[in-house]
């Protein structure tokens, strides 16, 4: 594989990972929205969707934070693991 080859691939990567990202995001807003509702139109007076919608913001976040962190290796440590395979 090339290095153009390599590059392709960790963009293409990049861009699908941004994606499900952005796809978690819409989920969790629509799901969250669901449970005010849920919770609006029902009791109304304890606020639980506060426990899934927290639970859930902190995966999405985790999520966020891998998704746009940095998180790639160098290619120092990457030669290093091809090393140790060998």
């Amino acid at each position: 594989m090339s290095i153009d080859d390599e590059s392709r691939a960790q963009a293409v990567n990049r861009l699908w990972a941004r994606r499900a990202f952005r796809i978690h995001l819409i989920a969790f807003l629509m799901g969250s929205v669901v449970m005010l509702l849920v919770w609006a139109t029902t009791s109304g007076d304890y606020f639980w969707p506060v426990w899934p919608i927290a639970g859930w913001g902190a995966g999405l976040a985790l999520h966020g934070w891998i998704t746009f962190g940095r998180w790639s290796f160098s290619e120092t440590a990457i030669q290093q693991e091809i090393r140790r395979d060998k």
